[in-house]
């Protein structure tokens, strides 16, 4: 169901309210995850832009770990799915079966009805397992046997993956790479936040002491305040001009996808509201460009070769390409439009 309940507050927050609030959700996560605070920050914001995360990297450098922390801060359902090679579909959607008392099939829903799923190792299961997860991400639904089953809200997939050099892996395919909102890399800490993390986390685990900060009605009221936030024609124009260089770059097999273009502005909005800020401005889409489209194109075989990856190939566009700029605040044209025009970089 995702409707609110009767008598749950609804509406956006205020700015102070919703700063509370998002602060309260990060610094509780960064007790467990040391030193990780930009990482910790997109995180949330694509929670808050009503997507899902994918964050791949080498063993052993807390990607569960950031994934538990996030379910751990918020109080709703949480399922968590440890997926093999012989993870089987529906394992992950549900099972209809028999009643001999009731003389009838009934539904045994599976690992993905739950406001927040963490997809443990998503890469290890075989792709018509990954493919169990495709209906639910993108419709908030579940199909079994004919039924249709609705999804809480919110509702948010954290998968982990390795890289895809790791022996017995199975690259994600296009689609189900298309339908994560954003792909992040924890990277091995620095010397002072891994000293750090040797004390607290040297006699027991931190993420055993974390209690909620939040719950599902008030995520929704975060969601419903991120999704307030204003986009300028200008900024929207730079989001598309972005993602169609992408398609056209002579390095790129296949660009990134409409879908990629309305990701981009809506995880925008929820960075521009974490800063403080109720409109979106180019550098929000500079930032974001990489983690929210470089793993949904494919280079070609010759960039492949030149070891050029996707994520050097977006930063390129990004530095190329010319941004929006006018004489006065161009980003929020709430009140009044024009005079917005491109320039470069000038780098």
């Amino acid at each position: 169901m995702t409707t609110p309940t009767w008598g749950e507050p609804t509406g956006p927050l205020t700015s102070a309210e919703f700063h509370a609030a998002t602060q309260a959700i990060m610094t509780n996560i960064e007790q467990v995850i040391e030193g990780k605070s930009a990482t910790v920050r997109l995180a949330v914001a694509v929670l808050l832009a009503e997507g899902h995360l994918l964050i791949e990297d080498v063993p052993g450098v807390g990607k569960t770990k950031l994934a538990k922390a996030l379910a751990r801060s918020i109080d709703c359902s949480v399922r968590r799915i440890q997926f093999t090679p012989d993870l089987l579909p529906s394992d992950v959607t549900g099972v209809s079966v028999y009643n001999q008392e009731t003389r009838d099939f009934e539904f045994k829903p599976g690992a993905v009805f739950a406001n927040l799923v963490v997809g443990d190792e998503i890469n290890r299961a075989s792709p018509k397992t990954q493919s169990a997860l495709l209906e639910c991400m993108e419709e908030r639904q579940v199909t079994v046997d004919g039924t249709t089953y609705e999804l809480q809200a919110p509702f948010m997939v954290v998968a982990t993956q390795n890289p895809i050099e790791m022996e017995g892996t199975y690259p994600l395919p296009e689609a189900q790479r298309d339908r994560f909102t954003a792909r992040i890399a924890m990277g091995y800490p620095d010397p002072r936040a891994e000293l750090a993390m040797l004390s607290g986390h040297g006699d027991h685990d931190p993420l055993n002491d974390l209690r909620a900060v939040a719950d599902a009605a008030m995520v929704r009221r975060l969601i419903e305040t991120a999704r307030a936030v204003h986009a300028a024609d200008a900024v929207q124009q730079y989001a598309i001009a972005l993602v169609t260089a992408t398609r056209e770059a002579p390095e790129i097999r296949l660009g990134a996808s409409p879908r990629s273009t309305l990701q981009l502005i809506r995880t925008a909005k929820a960075v521009a509201a974490l800063e403080g800020r109720d409109y979106v401005l180019p550098d929000d889409l500079q930032a974001l460009a990489v983690p929210v489209l470089a793993h949904r194109i494919i280079p070609t075989a010759d960039a492949q070769l030149n070891r050029r990856t996707t994520d050097t190939i977006v930063s390129e566009i990004v530095h190329r390409l010319p941004i929006p700029h006018a004489n006065r605040n161009p980003y929020d044209t709430r009140a009044a439009g024009g005079g917005t025009q491109y320039e470069s970089r000038g780098r």
